[in-house]
C-alpha cells in the first residue's frame, strides 16, 4: 500500500511537472509562458501554446487566457510566481481555443477581455467545435470551463494602455483563423502575435485556410522591426527565426503549389511534395501533407 501511495505521488508530481508552463524572461517585467509544442491533452489542459505578460504598476496584461478553466488556472498560478499584480487586461489575439477559452477565469478577477471583431465573430461561431474537440483531447481536464467571448472588441487598430505600458493592437486579416491580431510594445520592440509566428512546432494552415493572406499579415507584421517575437506557439525568437519557421513554410507550399496547378497537377502531387526542409518542427509528421492538401484547395479555387 505505502509503495502504491508513492508510486501515485511520483506519477501525480511527473505529470504536473510535464503540464507547466515555462516562463521565459523576454525583458525587464515582460515574460513568455511557453506551453508544450505537442498536441492539447489532460496534463497540459489544452494550453499547448506560448502566452505572453506585462507586469505594470498598475497590475498585468495577459496576451490569451488559455484553453480551459484549469489551464487558465494554471497560467495565473504561473503569474503569481512572478508577481502579486492582479490580471486587469486580457488580450485574445485571435479565435482559436488556447486564445480565449480561459475568459471566464479571468473576467471573474475583474479583467477586461479585448479581440478584433473577427475574432470574436470565430470565437462564438467555433465554440462547439471547440468544446467537443478538447472533450476528446484534454477529457476531465476541461471541467468547468465556460465559453465566454472578449467584450471590447475594435476593428483594425486599438492603443491599449495600463500603468506606464503601451500596446499597440493591429488586425490586417485572416492568418492562422480569420480574426488573428498581433500585439506591438513600441517602448521595448516586443511582438506579440499569437498564432500568426509558430516557432518550433510547424504550423496549421487552417481553421482560416487563406495562405496568401496569412504571408502578408506576417509581412505587415515584421514591417514594425520587433527586436522580441513572443509567438503563439514555441519559444520566444528574433524576427529572422520566426521568418523561417513561419513565412518562409507558407511560401514555400505557395510556390510548390502554384508549380504543380501550372502543370495540370491534381490532390495527390500535392500530398507528394518534399517538405523534408521543415523536418525540424516539431508535429511536421502529422500536419505537413494536411497542410499541402489544404493550400492546393484553397489555391486550386483561387487558379
Amino acid at each position: 500500500m505505502k509503495y502504491l501511495l508513492t508510486l501515485f505521488i511520483l506519477i501525480s508530481t511527473t505529470l504536473s511537472a510535464q503540464a507547466a508552463l515555462k516562463v521565459q524572461k523576454v525583458a525587464d517585467n515582460v515574460y513568455a509562458l511557453v506551453g508544450e509544442t505537442t498536441q492539447r491533452s489532460p496534463t497540459n489542459f489544452g494550453n499547448n501554446s506560448t502566452h505572453g505578460v506585462v507586469v505594470t504598476r498598475e497590475g498585468v496584461i495577459l496576451i490569451d487566457s488559455g484553453a480551459s478553466y484549469l489551464g487558465a488556472q494554471e497560467i495565473h498560478q504561473t503569474i503569481q510566481t512572478l508577481t502579486d499584480q492582479p490580471i486587469k487586461i486580457v488580450i485574445n489575439t485571435g479565435g482559436q481555443d488556447h486564445r480565449w477559452l480561459g475568459n471566464d477565469y479571468f473576467q471573474k478577477l475583474g479583467a477586461r477581455i479585448i479581440a478584433s471583431s473577427k475574432a470574436q465573430m470565430d470565437q462564438k461561431a467555433r465554440t462547439d467545435y471547440h468544446l467537443n474537440r478538447l472533450g476528446g483531447l484534454i477529457g476531465e481536464s476541461l471541467k468547468d470551463t465556460h465559453p465566454v467571448l472578449a467584450s471590447e472588441v475594435f476593428e483594425h487598430e486599438k492603443v491599449v494602455e495600463l500603468g506606464e505600458v503601451k500596446l499597440e493592437l493591429y488586425y490586417f486579416g485572416p492568418a492562422h483563423t480569420v480574426g488573428d491580431i498581433f500585439a506591438y510594445m513600441p517602448s521595448q520592440g516586443i511582438m506579440f502575435t499569437g498564432d500568426i509566428v509558430f516557432n518550433d512546432r510547424m504550423l496549421g494552415v487552417g481553421p482560416a485556410r487563406n495562405s496568401q493572406s496569412w504571408v502578408d499579415v506576417f509581412e505587415k507584421m515584421a514591417s514594425f522591426q520587433p527586436k522580441h517575437i513572443v509567438p503563439g506557439h514555441g519559444q520566444v525568437s528574433d524576427l529572422p527565426t520566426a521568418t523561417k519557421n513561419t513565412q518562409q513554410y507558407l511560401k514555400f507550399l505557395n510556390t510548390e503549389i502554384a508549380k504543380i496547378l501550372e502543370q495540370d497537377g491534381d490532390m495527390l502531387k500535392a500530398s507528394q511534395i518534399d517538405q523534408s526542409k521543415f523536418d525540424f518542427l516539431t508535429g511536421h509528421e502529422s500536419i505537413a501533407v494536411r497542410n499541402a492538401q489544404w493550400v492546393f484547395e484553397q489555391m486550386e479555387f483561387d487558379y
